[in-house]
């Protein structure tokens, strides 16, 4: 999962507007009350109140936040997970609970964006960090009320963020391949440093995909492999294991959308066809990967 322990630094603009928009909300008595009753609901006051050394009569978006941002140990990243994935039933709603739900994912993922942004500006071109930054918080929050939710162990935070990417990136219209500069743009990413858990569930993904033929064994390590990259080769195991792909169809975007791209003249000969017909099955395939990641209207 993404690690979302590390606020970046944003103090102006959009961001600072949403940490603003933020201590307001902590002060509002309605809406404490709402994030109690949520908690009581859906059985996680207890573990909260845990985690946040809190008592559970005293609990609020505060420490709904904290838990949503968790030190890096397995069972506060468990927590986190439950907690996002609650927040996003509620958000997938069509009441005034439904937006709140929404906002307070955003402000969980206010990390993740920061760097999305930052990922997506072009000192050219019109791409100033405060345009695209309002281009990700829209396409975060509707992705939050989307009612897509990722029930995978150790998914939701990282497929949220992916969701939220591609719907920038398709809204971006960038002059790129065909249905790849998604894919593509995961790589300029920044990375916080990861904790324990993350490195972890890395080497999870790692073990999987080099099963699967997608990286060589020794391809990814922990000092070399962005998260992105990790949760790209993750995104497509997944899509392997519902159908969606075929293995050759997972190697031909794992091959290709990373750091240095096995050339496809190479890619073809190991996989025994002709470098033209490697490029249709990668185009192919990016294209069904899209289609699985656009959440449902």
């Amino acid at each position: 999962m993404l690690n979302l322990s590390r606020p970046a630094r944003a103090a102006a603009g959009i961001f600072g507007h949403l940490d603003a928009d933020w201590a307001a909300l902590c002060s509002d008595t309605r809406v404490r009350a709402a994030v109690a009753d949520w908690l009581m609901a859906d059985h996680l006051a207890d573990d909260i109140a845990a985690v946040t050394d809190s008592w559970v009569s005293a609990l609020g978006p505060e420490q709904l936040l904290a838990a949503l941002r968790p030190a890096s140990d397995r069972r506060s990243d468990a927590l986190a997970d439950a907690v996002l994935r609650a927040l996003l039933v509620r958000a997938a709603g069509h009441d005034r609970s439904a937006t709140l739900a929404a906002r307070i994912v955003v402000q969980a993922m206010i990390p993740a964006a920061v760097r999305m942004t930052r990922g997506q500006v072009r000192p050219f071109g019109g791409r100033t960090f405060e345009a695209v930054g309002h281009l990700v918080i829209a396409a975060l929050y509707e992705t939050a009320r989307s009612g897509r939710i990722h029930h995978r162990p150790g998914r939701p935070a990282a497929n949220l963020a992916l969701d939220t990417l591609s719907r920038v990136c398709r809204d971006l219209a960038a002059d790129h391949e065909p249905a790849g500069e998604d894919l593509a743009a995961a790589d300029h990413l920044a990375d916080p440093a990861p904790g324990p858990a993350t490195l972890a569930h890395a080497r999870e993904v790692r073990a999987a995909a080099a099963a699967a033929g997608l990286d060589e064994a020794d391809a990814l390590d922990e000092v070399t492999a962005s998260a992105a990259r990790l949760e790209l080769l993750e995104l497509v195991l997944t899509a392997m294991e519902e159908g969606e792909l075929s293995i050759a169809d997972g190697r031909a975007i794992a091959w290709h959308y990373r750091t240095c791209p096995l050339p496809d003249s190479d890619a073809a000969a190991r996989a025994g066809t002709t470098a033209g017909a490697w490029q249709r099955r990668r185009s192919r395939a990016v294209s069904r990967l899209r289609t699985a990641l656009r959440p449902a209207s």
